[in-house]
């Protein structure tokens, strides 16, 4: 199966009626200090940036430099916010944060996390089913954080979520993309869906493989919020995902079993053709 490759200079990604700027989506997390997460945006210029709750009051946001900080930046670079539920091990717990979030910052975009095991921090399957469907039914704008499972991922998507995010490897750890075949076949399976590869990834040569692979966008922060030069890490990885996206589009060639070579074997001695046979 395959899915509507658009030309090069009309690709732009677009999510319940909202053009992206970036294909590269970043967190606001762990930076080592404000200024660097702002110069770090700067650079990436990122289609959205997530944000978490974390059931602060509305004056705390207000009195918060991070935030301020954000805020201020997100305005100068025209970026999306994306509040996410972060910490939530249940459905009512996500969608009572996703409300919350809703009211404090303004949108109705959310990037929703339920999260099953604290050991790994996979998503719990059927609590973000159960949100996921709540949320969509009040009006939200969805983009769930699963695992790769093709039921789930196909399942989140008919509930009507805007975009569904598997991860690559469980988030923090830099693994890149861990079931490449998985990933693949989901791909393949949900053309008409708009997947974003979400946690897991370390390097832009791996944000590159995934865009490669026809994936809508990817999300990180730890790749680059704890790199030894967060901003150059950023830029590295807006080029690693324009890149990939370009190579998605231009075709990439199909691998085969056997070698065959570049250079015509017409107008070679005919004894060389033989042997080249």
């Amino acid at each position: 199966m395959c899915w509507e490759r658009l030309p090069v200079d009309n690709d732009s990604l677009n999510i319940a009626g909202t053009r992206l700027s970036s294909r590269l989506w970043l967190g606001s997390s762990l930076y080592p200090s404000p200024q660097i997460m702002a110069d770090a945006i700067q650079a990436a210029t990122p289609g959205m940036v997530t944000v978490s709750l974390r059931r602060q009051t509305a004056q705390q946001l207000a009195d918060n430099d991070h935030w301020a900080f954000l805020q201020q930046h997100l305005t100068a670079t025209g970026c999306q916010l994306l509040p996410n539920t972060a910490g939530c091990h249940s459905a009512d717990e996500a969608v009572m944060l996703a409300h919350m979030a809703r009211e404090l910052f303004g949108t109705a975009w959310i990037k929703l996390e339920v999260i099953g095991d604290d050991y790994n921090l996979q998503p719990h399957p059927l609590q973000l089913l159960n949100a996921a469907e709540r949320l969509v039914n009040d009006g939200f704008v969805v983009l769930p954080y699963s695992t790769d499972d093709l039921v789930l991922c196909r399942e989140l998507h008919q509930l009507g979520c805007a975009a569904v995010m598997p991860w690559g490897a469980p988030i923090g750890t830099g693994r890149g993309l861990q079931n490449k075949q998985q990933l693949q076949q989901l791909r393949e399976r949900l053309p008409e869906a708009v997947l974003v590869i979400d946690a897991g990834l370390g390097k832009p040569s791996q944000a590159m493989a995934a865009m490669e692979m026809g994936f809508d966008a990817v999300l990180l922060n730890t790749a680059v919020a704890k790199a030894q030069d967060p901003v150059a890490m950023a830029a590295a990885f807006a080029q690693a995902v324009n890149g990939g996206r370009q190579a998605w589009q231009a075709g990439l060639m199909v691998a085969q079993q056997q070698a065959a070579p570049s250079t015509a074997t017409v107008g070679l001695p005919f004894w060389h053709q033989e042997h080249n046979a």
